[in-house]
């Protein structure tokens, strides 16, 4: 049996207000021609399909499109579940429908843990995988409130309602394998941030449970679990050095953070062994093609130029960020690069001049927008405005994490 494992692929997200539906169309004309070529049978879809939780129309037609063409695949069956981009009630709207097509959608977590164990049959109707297909676990479902509870009591219940979650789907899905011949494979699939993680400044991950990330570890994963298919982080990664549990990555580069980074999918297959029928796996990284170039640009005025004219005469048609850090204060630095790269197929999409930064409070420029910051930098930057002492922002930066958390679980609510 052969299974891919994708996910955040962010739909509709925008590159400093470049929009990139030609790029993620260019992708999924690709997974789906893999999915083809490599005769797989499942696909797994670990959560933020989209970038926001009101998707665009174009984004809307490029996931529906996409799981047309897999249903009239070779590929059997479909398990998507939601990322904390992902809005719950707008994937599961099509629920019903899609499970027509074998495709399986869990958008949130329920009061039956049933919904989330997924027997797949193969051609004879005989049980061939068993999927514990948990998608993105918010706080409230996951832990109850009490007055008087510290935060190291909070931490603690998010850390616990995580690993009970997964425990209680690892023993039904055990429970069913057991009603079998006990040689069907179990999968577990997840949205979370795990210690360790590997990240990339600029990649807009966000840190799902505050306070609490050193204590989400391999652990958390049943041992019956023979393969762990994860979604969240962009950067391709093992979890505490197993193999088996697995980040895949986003397939394109959200970011100039990720422009050197390779992206993948990975390639599971189960194959029959004389000591351990159906648990033998092979898990293996698939490159993804670039199909949008990215490219940072920094350092002096002579550096720069001389690099967009190396991109320039090979022809290059890339998106590029330039980071201006020479010593002589430029202030027609737009005007120059614009000069450069007339008559090329680049395109600057952002411009930071840290000379000026340097010089100006709070470290905004002239032509700086909310756009090119996350809400962290703008927090950091209130701190720098308002010289808050060092040892004071750890508690506030806390603070200002769990308020966010709390914005986020209140934006879902409101659906």
């Amino acid at each position: 049996m052969k299974i891919l494992h994708t996910s955040d692929w962010h739909l509709g997200r925008m590159l400093y207000g470049r929009k990139r539906y030609e790029e993620f169309e260019a992708f999924l004309n690709w997974l789906a021609e893999s999915i083809q070529k490599d005769d797989i049978d499942v696909l797994l879809i670990a959560g933020d399909i989209f970038d926001t939780s009101t998707p665009s129309n174009r984004a809307q037609a490029l996931y529906y499109r996409f799981l047309c063409r897999i249903a009239a695949s070779n590929c059997r069956h479909v398990i998507v579940i939601a990322g904390n981009h992902d809005s719950p009630s707008f994937l599961n709207a099509p629920k019903e429908l899609l499970k027509a097509l074998d495709v399986h959608v869990i958008g949130r977590t329920t009061e039956n843990i049933e919904d989330e164990v997924l027997v797949l049959l193969d051609k004879k109707n005989i049980p061939e995988l068993i999927v514990c297909a948990v998608p993105y676990l918010r706080d409230r479902d996951i832990r109850t409130v009490d007055a008087g509870e510290s935060i190291e009591d909070k931490e603690q219940k998010l850390v616990d309602g995580i690993r009970h979650h997964y425990a209680a789907v690892a023993a039904l899905a055990e429970q069913k394998r057991d009603e079998f011949d006990g040689n069907v494979p179990i999968i577990g699939m997840g949205h979370l941030f795990t210690a360790g993680g590997q990240t990339i400044d600029g990649d807009g991950v966000r840190e799902l449970y505050v306070g609490s990330l050193a204590h989400v570890n391999s652990s958390t994963f049943p041992a019956s679990f023979d393969y762990v298919a994860l979604g969240h982080l962009h950067v391709p990664q093992t979890v505490g050095g197993f193999d088996h549990i697995r980040y895949c990555g986003s397939p394109v580069a959200m970011g100039f953070g990720e422009a050197k980074q390779q992206k993948s999918v990975c390639h599971i297959e189960f194959f029959h062994d004389a000591e351990k029928p159906n648990t033998a796996i092979s898990v293996q990284r698939v490159d993804v093609p670039v199909f949008q170039k990215l490219a940072c640009v920094k350092g002096s005025w002579e550096s720069i130029s001389k690099r967009i004219l190396a991109l320039a005469a090979m022809g290059s048609r890339v998106w590029i960020e330039v980071i201006y850090e020479g010593d002589e204060v430029i202030g027609d630095l737009r005007d120059r690069l614009d000069l450069a790269i007339a008559d090329t197929e680049i395109e600057i999409l952002r411009v930071k001049n840290a000379r000026i930064i340097d010089r100006v409070l709070g470290g905004a420029q002239e032509d700086e927008s909310l756009d090119d910051l996350d809400e962290y930098e703008v927090f950091d930057r209130c701190l720098a405005a308002h010289a808050v002492p060092d040892e004071q922002r750890p508690e506030l930066l806390r603070a200002y994490k769990e308020t966010l958390s709390s914005l986020y679980e209140d934006d879902i609510r409101a659906e």
